[in-house]
């Protein structure tokens, strides 16, 4: 070998071991972070693993327990309740100007609009016809379409039937 050969294999060799150890230094610097800062939880994290591990049921014995099992049901309750559509409220009025409106008043999808000439045929099948309808929903000879529960499965059955009540009687 000659002399420039081994020159370039030994500052070759020099900057192959610096990289080394700077690699080597990187990796033991990132360890440590690893060890120093806290790692970050997100809530939604935290919410899922502890929905996750929570038990499935619960055990209730004796005076402290019958006063956890009603605070229970009452919590059960009042999740319930806010699933409900519009807070429960069986005012036509409301469940009509929040959910029916966009297509009994435009006709959108072969809707009948809100006057007596298109709901005179719905009305002669009786107002149980109308409320399976309502809540089962409904395909029309003519194309028209009604959604189960006006599209919003969160409607009570008491809900639906108060809203078909207040269309027929608010008709034009």
């Amino acid at each position: 070998m000659r002399n420039y050969d081994l020159d370039f294999l030994k500052k070759f060799s020099l900057v192959i071991v610096f990289l080394m150890a700077v690699t080597l230094g990187l990796i033991l610097f990132a360890h440590h972070l690893q060890g120093v800062i806290p790692p970050e939880v997100s809530p939604q994290a935290a919410k899922r693993t502890e929905q996750r591990i929570a038990p499935v049921g619960s055990v209730y014995a004796g005076t402290t327990g019958a006063a956890q099992q009603a605070a229970a049901v009452a919590a059960a309750a009042a999740k319930a309740a806010s699933q409900v559509a519009y807070g429960g409220t069986t005012d036509g009025s409301v469940i009509f100007g929040n959910l029916c409106t966009g297509c009994h008043t435009s006709g959108a999808g072969n809707a009948p609009t809100m006057d007596k000439a298109h709901w005179g045929p719905r009305i002669a099948q009786g107002k149980d016809t109308l409320y399976k309808h309502a809540i089962e929903g409904f395909t029309g000879p003519d194309g028209g379409v009604m959604p189960p529960k006006g599209g919003n499965p969160a409607l009570t059955e008491a809900q639906v039937k108060a809203t078909v009540d207040w269309m027929v009687d608010n008709l034009k």
